[in-house]
């Protein structure tokens, strides 16, 4: 059974771990958190000026976008707000969106779970 992952800031490097384990039948990527709208996270998904395009179809709507044949949900919460990991079934969370240097931060974050 794949692990379910959510993933907190989709910069260079929540893109990165997701355009590196697309393919891993073992990992299921449920839901990303960032304050961009999911057309946008499409797109930069898609189009990297490093990596180059990634060679999955990408699409978006309202609240999710879709990755071949994952779809990812969409949330814009400001951090330290806690996110609803639980209700998209996140078993894992990768925190990528940016250093947490206050304990309460840090508490809220993982109150989510």
């Amino acid at each position: 059974m794949a692990v379910k992952i959510g993933i907190n800031g989709f910069g260079r490097i929540g893109r990165n771990v997701l355009r590196t384990a697309l393919a891993d039948k073992n990992l299921d990527f449920v839901a990303v958190n960032d304050l961009t709208d999911p057309k946008t996270l499409a797109h930069l998904l898609k189009y990297d000026s490093i990596l180059g395009n990634l060679p999955h179809k990408i699409t978006a709507g309202a609240t999710a976008f879709r990755s071949t044949a994952k779809s990812l949900r969409s949330s814009k919460r400001k951090i330290p707000l806690p996110c609803p990991w639980d209700s998209v079934g996140a078993q894992v969370v990768i925190e990528s969106h940016r250093p947490v240097h206050r304990r309460r931060d840090a508490r809220n974050i993982c109150a989510a779970r």
